[in-house]
Order: structure tokens, then C-alpha cells, then sequence
């Protein structure tokens, strides 16, 4: 039988370490890498291999950039840097930025509060936002995923921020409960970020 070739079983091992490949689809992922050609193959590793020598993450932001480069959110002159948008992950980000209806910063926190997967504040970027509001900022934006532990995540944070002058709002309501923004078509998170409310 081809499952037990070694080679195979090796590649299908890491594929199933890859978040969000459905397991029925990890023959078809194996496929396409086996129809590749020498060539193809050695682009695809070297694509990966150097993204991962390249890219890491802004000290400020936290979101990925070329280590050489600046970030492009932080180092941008067109962006509103009085205005910060809190995201739980680099994904929610690109979901927002696709809508086309924000120009300010961004924060990647890294994910949300969660006691019982043992996530507390400390595992997330909550106190380099603390400063970064610090260094000056007239708002920010909660744009978490509608789950209990985004609900969570923005009541403790603004907690911390109680007493500063500063406004703070989060993504309308026009999100369905429990769903995700990297899910999000484009209008959607467009409409739920330009009619944001008070937290």
C-alpha cells in the first residue's frame, strides 16, 4: 500500500501540522507536490525557507515585515498615527486592511485572553500597546473577533487604560456572534468599522 512509503508518510505528517488543512485534503496537498517538477519544488522551498530568514515581526506593531525594511503600517507617512486598531492576530489585520476603510496603526496582540487554554495577559502584547498609548494616541479601536474571550480581552485592556485621555471604540455590531474577520467579506468589515461605537 502507498501509505506505507516512508517518504510519504513523512510528508503527510507535517502536512498535518499545518492549521486549518482539513485532513480529507491532505492527499490532495501531497499530490500536488508529488506532480511538481524538480524545479518547482526547489522554488516552493526556497519561498518558504526565505520568508522565514526574512520576515519578522515590528517591535511596535507586532504585525510581520522584512527585517530589512521598515514596517509598512508604522513607517507609513499616510497613515493616521493618532489612531491605533487592536487586532488579536496579523489575519485580522489583512481582513481589515482589504476593506479599504481604515488609514490609521494597527496592534497585534498575538491572540485573546483565554484562562483555560493558560493565555494571560502576560502572552500577549497588551503592555507595549499600554506604551505605545503612552507615547500619545487619540483613539483606538477593539476590532476582536465577537467571542467571549475577544469580549474579555477588550474589557481588561480597557481596564488598563482607565484615566487616560483617550477615546475608545470597537467594531460595530454588524458582525455575526462568533464569527471570524478573516471570514468577513470585504463589505461587511468595511461596514462594522466605519460605524464603530463607543466601548
Amino acid at each position: 500500500m502507498i501509505e506505507q512509503s516512508p517518504s510519504l508518510l513523512a510528508l503527510l505528517r507535517q502536512l498535518q501540522r499545518v492549521p486549518y488543512l482539513a485532513s480529507k485534503n491532505l492527499y490532495i496537498v501531497a499530490q500536488h507536490f508529488l506532480d511538481l517538477d524538480q524545479q518547482g519544488t526547489e522554488q516552493f522551498c526556497n519561498a518558504l525557507l526565505t520568508l522565514k530568514e526574512r520576515m519578522d515581526k515590528c517591535t511596535d506593531c507586532f504585525s510581520w515585515k522584512e527585517k530589512e525594511r521598515g514596517c509598512s503600517f508604522c513607517a507609513s507617512s499616510k497613515r493616521d498615527k493618532t489612531v491605533i486598531c487592536v487586532v488579536e492576530t496579523w489575519r485580522d489585520l489583512i481582513a481589515l486592511e482589504k476593506s479599504g476603510g481604515y488609514f490609521g496603526l494597527y496592534h497585534v496582540l498575538g491572540g485573546a485572553l483565554c484562562p483555560l487554554d493558560g493565555i494571560g495577559p502576560d502572552d500577549l502584547t497588551i503592555k507595549q500597546l499600554v506604551t505605545r498609548i503612552d507615547r500619545g494616541c487619540a483613539e483606538i479601536i477593539f476590532a476582536f473577533n465577537q467571542t467571549p474571550e475577544g469580549e474579555a480581552t477588550a474589557s481588561y485592556i480597557s481596564t488598563k487604560l482607565k484615566g487616560k485621555s483617550l477615546k475608545i471604540s470597537c467594531l460595530a455590531r454588524g458582525l455575526p456572534v462568533g464569527s471570524s474577520l478573516e471570514a468577513m467579506d470585504r463589505l461587511t468589515v468595511y461596514k462594522a468599522l466605519s460605524e464603530r461605537r463607543p466601548f
